[in-house]
């Protein structure tokens, strides 16, 4: 029997779903360099690849990226 709440999953962001938006925003280059070199006050000091490979939910640093890089809310 499983503890997590009902509809949990649909609050999941999937990482292929997290990599689209990566790239629809940033472009391919800027979206991995981005990922890759650009520490965010908001993943507590870490990369996005830090952050994704340190177990963060993928949700949570796309929420982290649209605050540090001001996305638009239609963009969360």
């Amino acid at each position: 029997m499983s503890l997590a709440r009902p509809g949990a999953i649909l609050d999941r962001m999937r990482l292929t779903e997290f990599w689209e938006r990566m790239h629809r925003n940033f472009g391919d280059m800027y979206a991995d360099s981005l990922a890759k070199d650009f520490v965010m006050a908001e993943l507590g000091g870490r990369t996005v690849e830090q952050a994704l490979a340190e177990g963060e939910d993928t949700k949570t640093v796309w929420r982290a990226v649209c605050d540090a890089m001001a996305l638009p809310a239609k963009e969360r």
